[in-house]
C-alpha cells in the first residue's frame, strides 16, 4: 500500500513539474530566464541536484551552458564541449539519451564544470533536445537514486517530455529573434528613408516647413498638416513618426475619405464581440493598432459630425470605447491629422466642431503647393527621372529647355502629378533626350495651367442652358475629385440627394472611377 501511495505522489509531482514548465516556457521569449526557471522547477519538484541546458554556439559550434541550476557563474563558463566530446558531446552527436549510474566510475564523464568534487554515487542523465529530427541541444541533470527518491525510468520519461517542450520553445525563440532583427533592420531603413535630409526641397518656403517638422518631431503633440492634394502630407506624417521616440512602434494610416460613413467608427475604435449581428469576435480598431505609435488621420475634414465628439474625447482624455462596450480603452497613440480643406470655413458652415478644430490645431504645418516653390521643380524632376530610369531600365534625360518649361507649369496636382508625369514619360518616350517639343501639349504651351475649376468656367461661352450644364458638370467633377470619387459625400457637398447626383453623372457621361 505504501509503495502505491509513493508511486501516486511521485506521479503527481511529475505532472506538477510538467505543468509548471509548460507555463514557464509560454510566459515570454526570454531564453536564459525561462530555461533557468525550467531547471529550478526540475530541482524543486523532482529533487534533481543540479542540471543545465546546452545549446551550440552559432560561431564556434561548441556546446555551451545557456541555463543551469546548482552551478556558479564560473562553473557555467567552464562548461563547454565540442561535438562528440564527453557525455554531453556524445549525446548531441548520436541523438540518443545516456544514463550514467555512477559518474565516479565513468572515465568518459569529463566534469568540465568542476562542480562535483565528490562524484561517487551521483547519477547523470543526458537527453537530446530534438525537433523534427534536428538535434538542437541537450539537457542534463544529476540525481542520487534511493528507494525513496524515484527511479531512472520515470526521470527519463519526464526529461524527454521537458526536452520536447524546450525544443519547441527554442525554435519559437529563434523565429522571434530573427523576426525582431528583420523588423529592426526594416525600421532602420524606414528611419533613413523618412529622414528630413531625404525630403527634396531647397526653396525658402519649403525649408520653413522642414524646420517646423524638425522641431515638432521629437514631441508627442498633435500635428495638423494642411495643404492641397498631392503636396506630400503623408510623407511628412511618416517623417514625423520615424524621427520621433515612437519610431519602433506602429504607424497606422487611415484615409477617412475612402471609408463609408457607417464604417468609420468601427474602423477607428473597434467593435466588441456581440455588439451587433455578425460581430462574432472582438475587432481591433485603428487607435488600438497604433498603441504607443502614431495614427495618421488623413482627410480629417471628412470625419462625420457625430464622431467628431468621440475623437475630441480621445485627444483630451486619451480614452474611448469600442462599439458595444462600456469599458474605456486608453489610447497612447500620437495623432497626426491632415486635410486639404479650410477647416475654419467648415466650422463656419457648421460641418466641423470648433472645439475639435482648436484641439487638432496645436501645431499646424502648412505644406505649400508646388507652384509656390517653383525652384524645387528641377530637383524633383531630377529625382524622379533617376528613380524611374532605375525602375524601368531606361536612360532618359531632360534638356534644359524642357526643364525650364516644366518649371513654368503650375502643377495643379502638385508632386503627385509631377511624379506620375515623369513615370509615364519614362515608360512611353521613344528617345532618351527629352526636349520641350516632346512634352505633352498642356505642359509645352506657354499658357499657365488652369486652377481646379474657376479658369475652366471662365473659358468659353455658350447658350445660357448649355453654359449652365457645363458649369454644373465641372462642379460635379470637382466635387468627385475632392471626395476621391465617393458619390455619397460628393452629393452632400453639392447639396444634392445621391439619386440626383447619380442622374447627373449619367446625363453628363462622367466616370467617377477614372476621376
Amino acid at each position: 500500500m505504501r509503495f502505491i501511495m509513493d508511486k501516486l505522489i511521485r506521479k503527481n509531482q511529475e505532472l506538477s513539474a510538467i505543468l509548471d514548465i509548460s507555463r514557464v516556457l509560454t510566459s515570454s521569449f526570454n531564453l536564459e530566464k525561462n530555461l533557468h526557471a525550467v531547471m529550478e522547477s526540475l530541482a524543486g519538484q523532482l529533487e534533481m541536484q543540479r542540471g543545465g541546458v546546452f545549446l551550440p554556439d552559432r560561431l564556434s559550434r561548441e556546446l555551451r551552458i545557456v541555463a543551469a541550476y546548482g552551478l556558479t557563474r564560473e562553473e557555467i563558463k567552464r562548461g563547454t564541449y565540442r561535438i562528440g566530446e564527453g557525455i554531453v558531446g556524445r549525446v548531441i552527436e548520436s541523438g540518443e539519451p545516456m544514463f550514467i549510474p555512477n559518474i565516479g566510475a565513468e572515465p568518459k564523464f569529463l566534469n568540465r564544470t568542476d562542480s562535483r568534487p565528490r562524484k561517487s554515487g551521483v547519477s547523470f542523465l543526458c537527453i537530446p533536445i530534438e525537433l523534427d529530427g534536428h538535434i538542437m541541444g541537450v539537457i542534463s541533470v544529476d540525481r542520487i537514486y534511493t528507494e525513496e527518491h524515484g527511479n531512472m525510468d520515470g526521470d527519463l520519461r519526464v526529461l524527454s517530455i521537458v526536452a520536447s517542450f524546450i525544443a519547441q520553445f527554442v525554435k519559437l525563440w529563434e523565429h522571434f529573434r530573427q523576426t525582431e532583427q528583420e523588423c529592426g533592420h526594416l525600421r532602420s531603413q524606414l528611419r533613413d528613408k523618412f529622414n528630413l535630409s531625404n525630403i527634396i526641397g531647397e526653396s525658402g518656403v519649403f525649408q520653413q516647413v522642414l524646420k517646423s517638422v524638425r522641431k515638432v518631431a521629437t514631441t508627442d503633440t498633435t500635428v495638423l498638416l494642411l495643404g492641397e492634394s498631392g503636396t506630400g502630407k503623408e510623407l511628412i506624417a511618416h517623417t514625423l513618426h520615424y524621427q520621433s521616440r515612437h519610431s519602433k512602434e506602429p504607424f497606422v494610416a487611415v484615409n477617412l475619405a475612402a471609408l463609408p460613413e457607417n464604417l468609420i467608427e468601427a474602423e477607428l475604435f473597434g467593435v466588441e464581440k456581440g455588439a451587433f449581428t455578425g460581430a462574432t469576435a472582438r475587432r481591433v480598431g485603428r487607435f488600438e493598432m497604433a498603441r504607443r505609435g502614431t495614427i495618421f488621420l488623413d482627410e480629417i475634414g471628412e470625419l462625420p459630425f457625430n464622431l467628431q465628439v468621440k475623437l475630441l474625447r480621445v485627444l483630451q482624455e486619451r480614452t474611448y470605447e469600442r462599439i458595444g462596450s462600456s469599458e474605456s480603452v486608453f489610447s497612447d497613440a500620437r495623432v497626426v491629422a491632415a486635410t486639404n480643406r479650410n477647416l475654419l470655413d467648415e466650422v463656419a458652415k457648421g460641418r466641423f466642431r470648433e472645439d475639435l478644430y482648436w484641439r487638432l490645431n496645436v501645431v499646424p504645418v502648412e505644406i505649400p503647393p508646388l507652384r509656390a516653390r517653383a525652384e524645387d521643380i528641377p530637383l524633383l524632376l531630377d529625382f524622379y527621372i533617376n528613380k524611374f530610369n532605375r525602375m524601368y531600365d531606361r536612360n532618359l534625360r531632360f534638356e534644359s529647355t524642357a526643364v525650364e518649361q516644366l518649371t513654368r507649369y503650375a502643377w495643379p496636382g502638385n508632386v503627385r502629378e509631377l511624379s506620375n508625369f515623369v513615370e509615364r514619360l519614362v515608360i512611353m518616350a521613344e528617345k532618351d533626350l527629352i526636349g520641350r517639343e516632346d512634352l505633352p501639349y498642356n505642359l509645352s504651351s506657354n499658357m499657365p495651367a488652369p486652377t481646379p475649376i474657376t479658369d475652366e468656367i471662365a473659358g468659353g461661352r455658350d447658350s445660357l442652358p448649355g453654359e449652365v450644364e457645363r458649369i454644373e458638370r465641372l462642379h460635379i467633377i470637382q466635387a468627385l475629385r475632392e471626395h476621391n470619387g465617393v458619390q455619397q459625400r460628393a452629393s452632400k457637398s453639392l447639396g444634392l440627394a445621391p439619386r440626383q447626383l447619380g442622374y447627373r453623372i449619367k446625363k453628363y457621361g462622367i466616370r467617377p472611377r477614372e476621376i
